[in-house]
């Protein structure tokens, strides 16, 4: 049994076959909103991602078989005048939950971003992804406050 865990390859076939097979996973999932990836997105999403230069991706496979993914995308802290890594997505296949896949893949994340220059890492969750906030907290992921007096900050959208 081997575990490999690397960045993606947006030009490598089966890198791109393993990204969307564990994003439409993960977007079926109740956590990822129920529903599976349109065939618009399943068509267009990997072209697209080789287009955004600010995107990195890291892929977990276990004896051939993708088992783990994060998506990431670069911003930037103006308060820290420094790059950040916002992880937009992790996914950890059925299979390989209960294993510390995601805390594996969280310190290839953090190296990658400490090579880049980042001061921070940074990721939403859903209140009621129990497992996943346990899961970050074990890594070091904190709820984001500047001042206690003011709160937690709260992720918004707004859809166009």
């Amino acid at each position: 049994m081997v575990e490999v865990i690397r960045t993606i390859d947006l030009h490598d076939p089966r890198d791109g076959a393993a990204l969307l097979t564990l994003l439409d996973g993960y977007a079926r999932d109740p956590m990822g909103g129920g529903e599976p990836l349109s065939d618009e997105v399943r068509t267009s999403l990997i072209p697209q991602l080789r287009t955004c230069g600010h995107y990195l991706g890291v892929i977990a496979w276990h004896d051939e078989i993708p088992v783990g993914l994060v998506n990431c995308f670069a911003g930037f802290s103006t308060f820290a005048a420094q790059p950040l890594l916002n992880i937009h997505d992790i996914v950890v296949a059925p299979s390989a939950r209960g294993s510390g896949l995601s805390q594996r893949l969280l310190a290839r994340v953090e190296a990658l971003a400490r090579q880049r220059g980042c001061c921070k890492l940074t990721l939403e969750v859903l209140a009621n992804n129990h497992v996943a906030m346990g899961a970050y907290r074990k890594f070091g992921f904190a709820a984001y406050q500047l001042d206690p007096q003011a709160g937690q900050a709260l992720f918004w959208q707004k859809k166009l």
